[in-house]
């Protein structure tokens, strides 16, 4: 297996001179921890053991716990980012970097934060699309967009295409067919991935998400039709936005040649 483009570059860097042999052993060490305090450990060697971000979920943790963590991961790597976070998250983080130079952004729409003392992601080439059946599909969607993103894609989206008016899915596609692959966002019954995945020659990953009510709701539906499609589709779990982002990222990268070098 190739070395991902981050630990290629302190291989290159060691072997120019640039760093010594001490600093490539304590960048390139995978299993790094930082723990913060006694209720978290960070997984600092994510990026250069994984080729993807360390990300912090924010749901469930205090406002505080989230801010201490965030601030150790960026001490780490130049960059945190953490999802499911709420507003009450982003005040209780955006005071404690205040004035410190530290970069503070909010995606409502994802619901994420991002932390930044290091430039934003290099391109490498991958291009995602992210397709959503409705609008209540969409911060789903962008928490994969966000995610995809960070890993130094190109993403491009067409939102509300669903199936109760299926005419509007054709134009929105055309926009999307050179993509490498493609992220289908729906909840109820969930039906949209494997038309899509029916209709392109590009992977397709079915996003499951917790609208709908009544028997199976939640996404139960949505995500026991995908799993049944007959149409080649894989599929995560019920609003894992995450992990529909950060695989399709790996796929798009490497069809693109830049995600293992």
């Amino acid at each position: 297996m190739s070395p991902n483009a981050a630990l290629r570059d302190v291989l290159q860097r060691y072997c120019r001179r640039e760093i010594t042999e001490d600093e490539a052993l304590q960048t390139i060490e995978g299993l790094r921890i930082e723990i913060v305090g006694d209720m978290a450990r960070i997984d600092a060697g994510r990026g250069v053991r994984c080729g993807m971000p360390e990300v912090v979920l924010a749901e469930g943790k205090t406002p505080e716990l989230l801010a201490d963590i965030m601030i150790a991961q960026l001490a780490t790597a130049g960059r945190c980012i953490a999802t499911r976070a709420s507003p009450e998250h982003a005040a209780a983080v955006r005071a404690r970097v205040q004035q410190t130079g530290i970069t503070f952004e909010y995606r409502e729409a994802a619901r994420a934060l991002i932390l930044s003392t290091a430039p934003p992601p290099q391109p490498r080439g991958g291009v995602v699309g992210i397709l959503t059946a409705g609008t209540t599909d969409i911060p789903v969607a962008e928490e994969a967009r966000l995610i995809a993103e960070e890993m130094g894609c190109e993403v491009r989206t067409a939102f509300d295409v669903g199936v109760a008016g299926i005419h509007r899915l054709f134009p929105a596609l055309r926009h999307l067919l050179d993509a490498h692959v493609l992220i289908v966002a729906a909840g109820r019954e969930g039906t949209l991935p494997t038309i899509v995945a029916g209709l392109v020659d590009r992977p397709v990953i079915g996003l499951p998400v917790s609208t709908g009510y009544g028997h199976m709701g939640n996404g139960e539906a949505a995500l026991a039709s995908m799993l049944q499609s007959c149409a080649v589709l894989g599929t995560v779990n019920i609003d894992a936005g995450f992990v529909a982002g950060a695989l399709a990222a790996r796929i798009a990268n490497m069809a693109a040649g830049g995600g293992r070098e």
